[in-house]
């Protein structure tokens, strides 16, 4: 079905999720003028800027998702390499190391996009870690590197998984043959939407009954209350939009809960590695949420997970 018949749907959904932004946002600012008038206020303040980036935030996934693969595509090469320059950023590389890196950068990253633009599957699915179990090291040798290199290769590997491998495989879904009328347009908007709201509802309701901390060492402000009350709520996100789906209602639950609890773990592994570097946030580029990766690291895990899985058990 071509991107034209998806319109009423796609300007259906987009309504619906800024009527559900709109409310937030006034919450927001009544909060504001009824508890800190004028003043500073760390909670509030930080909720309407998490507000308003995410107005700017839905108007890019949006323009996007309406160009269809080109957009798309588009969309997640810039996200690649904004998460590529915060993961190098962060993590300790040596002078010998910076051959390699340029090599996922500007080698890499390219060459796994194009497959997944021109639709070969199978290349997408093997290209990276074939490459990274090949290319990185020959790379590193050539670059003179004898000590450290394992630990260098492993960094790098995670590196090019991280930030490339696992965002490729969202434009990937636009190739994915359905059942019926079934869209990979609106596949690639599910999954956005359940795992984006689970982390939201995760942070609300952390807010507002969380008290047993989940992870404390790894993530300080993830609570057990918030956890189950974000994946009860996406998972019926998930359940209500099932019909934009060749998932059936009981099939789009457990889809849901899968997106939920890869999600969270990826948040986790992401978390802990920024512990490790003694960081709160990745970057400074998203007001309130941090930078590229805080927003993408619910997607590392999940996104692989969610294409081979429709793959597997509803492509044609």
């Amino acid at each position: 079905m071509s991107f034209a018949q998806s319109d009423p749907l796609f300007w259906g959904l987009l309504a619906g999720l800024l009527a559900f932004l709109s409310v937030a946002t006034l919450v927001g600012l009544v909060l504001k003028w009824r508890l800190a008038p004028g003043q500073p206020s760390a909670a509030i303040d930080n909720l309407h800027q998490r507000n308003l980036a995410w107005w700017w935030m839905i108007a890019v996934c949006a323009t996007a998702f309406h160009f269809g693969l080109a957009g798309t595509l588009t969309l997640a090469v810039c996200l690649s390499f904004l998460a590529l320059r915060e993961l190098t950023a962060a993590l300790a590389w040596r002078d010998a190391d910076h051959r390699a890196l340029l090599t996922v950068t500007y080698v890499l990253l390219p060459l796994q996009y194009l497959w997944v633009g021109l639709g070969v599957a199978w290349a997408v699915w093997v290209f990276l870690p074939l490459a990274g179990m090949v290319v990185l090291p020959a790379v590193l040798l050539l670059a003179g590197v004898s000590r450290g290199w394992l630990d260098s290769l492993v960094r790098l590997q995670w590196l090019a998984w991280i930030g490339v491998y696992a965002v490729s495989h969202l434009p990937a879904l636009l190739h994915l043959r359905l059942p019926g009328d079934a869209q990979p347009l609106m596949l690639l908007i599910y999954f956005t939407l359940v795992v984006q709201l689970s982390d939201v509802f995760q942070f609300i309701w952390g807010k507002l009954i969380g008290r047993r901390p989940l992870a404390p060492q790894v993530s300080p402000g993830k609570t057990v209350e918030g956890v189950v009350g974000g994946f009860v709520s996406a998972t019926a996100v998930g359940v209500m939009l099932a019909d934009i789906t060749p998932f059936e209602p009981w099939q789009a639950a457990g889809v849901s809960l899968l997106l939920c609890a890869t999600g969270l773990l990826g948040g986790l592994l992401m978390s802990a590695v920024k512990r490790e570097r003694g960081l709160k946030d990745w970057g400074q580029s998203i007001g309130g949420h941090g930078g590229v990766m805080d927003r993408l690291d619910s997607v590392v895990l999940s996104a692989p997970v969610y294409y081979h899985l429709v793959r597997a058990t509803w492509a044609v």
